[in-house]
């Protein structure tokens, strides 16, 4: 809303600065950090009165987790909210990348929402049914991915590009809606299972979300894509600003869920925050990348898989207790133990994902 101002401007002025994306995403930032300061305390206020018991706890969870008990959730509203009046306020919203996005996380927040709600009036865990979440968010998936091919350039749209490698295109044709719809549903629910602990997912999918700002903006200037030899990607640039409004309002976010949490983030956030990942890498056209920059959210997701399977077939089990984090609970780690460790292992994952841009 704010970049209009530049219509004031006459070039040398100070309404100059909102024609820079880099300016206008340490406003969102700001924006959203501010905004999860101020409606923080409240919003928990609220929800711990509205909910009592607040979010069940799994029976068969780590026994650890009974002293949370009374914690309340739909914490994620306080991000979403931060986002979204960060991303409303400094992006350009004639940007159809940024409202493909924007469609993304509100509409996985909805889902997320829902669920929860289920959960904290019935008070128990199973909230909204599986097969519900999965087809509504196949279908917000699949516009989005329509979406984004609409709008890639000609070169590339209904194409899977490989890191690395940067001649190597894949056509997909008709596919690709098919692809970009695992890409995002893959990615709400990976990072929703990596919600299992105060502070676990939210750092890491900031780290996440602000390597894919970088790869953003990269991809949206012609001249960092002549240099880096990547594919342009023209409007992506824009999402930089999204993305410092999500790690702003999560930072906000994190102040209160920091050990022991005030607040979870519940589905409501973290399909969100998932979901605006797996549409921010379906945009910039680096889907692959998301499954090493989000490779903790992989190997969460894989450990739940391969738990499930197995049992199926043999009736034992692989870890002790899937997701993966918690069967270092079940091993004698300590919930800070494993919350920083990932963090560390999310951080050197995002780095290797980042060097894709300049190995070729």
């Amino acid at each position: 809303m704010l970049y209009w101002l530049t219509g004031l401007s006459d070039g040398g002025d100070f309404f100059n600065l909102f024609r820079y994306i880099t300016f206008r995403s340490g406003g969102a930032f700001l924006t959203a950090l501010l905004f999860g300061f101020l409606f923080g305390r409240p919003l928990i206020d609220v929800l711990r009165k509205r909910q009592g018991k607040g979010q069940p706890i799994r029976d068969d969870g780590p026994e650890g987790h009974f002293v949370k008990a009374g914690t309340p959730t739909m914490g994620g509203l306080l991000i979403v909210g931060a986002v979204l009046t960060a991303t409303l306020l400094w992006a350009r919203l004639d940007n159809p990348f940024v409202w493909m996005v924007l469609f993304v996380t509100m509409s996985y927040g909805l889902i997320g929402f829902a669920d929860d709600y289920a959960k904290v009036s019935k008070q128990n865990t199973k909230g909204v049914s599986g097969k519900t979440r999965l087809g509504l968010g196949f279908v917000i998936a699949g516009i989005a991915g329509w979406w984004a091919a609409m709008y890639h350039p000609d070169p590339l749209s209904n194409y899977l590009a490989f890191p690395v490698f940067k001649e190597t295109l894949l056509y997909l044709g008709v596919l690709f809606i098919p692809f970009a719809m695992i890409v995002i549903v893959g990615a709400a629910n990976a990072v929703n299972l990596t919600d299992g602990l105060d502070g676990l997912a939210i750092m890491p999918v900031m780290i996440a979300a602000g390597t894919f700002g970088i790869i953003a903006y990269a991809v949206g200037r012609v001249d960092f894509t002549e240099y880096l030899d990547v594919h342009y990607v023209p409007g992506t640039g824009e999402i930089l600003v999204f993305v410092a409004g999500l790690i702003g309002g999560g930072l906000g976010f994190l102040w209160y869920n920091a050990p022991p949490a005030a607040v979870f983030m519940g589905d409501t956030g973290s399909l969100a925050l998932g979901g605006a990942l797996g549409a921010i890498a379906v945009a910039t056209k680096h889907e692959i990348v998301l499954a090493i920059v989000g490779g903790l959210f992989v190997v969460e997701a894989l450990s739940v898989i391969i738990q499930v399977a197995y049992f199926k077939r043999t009736g034992k089990r692989v870890f002790l207790m899937a997701p993966i984090h918690h069967h270092y609970e079940k091993k004698g780690w300590s919930e800070p133990q494993i919350v920083i460790r990932f963090w560390i292992i999310a951080l050197i994952l995002a780095m290797i994902g980042l060097a894709t841009l300049k190995v070729r």
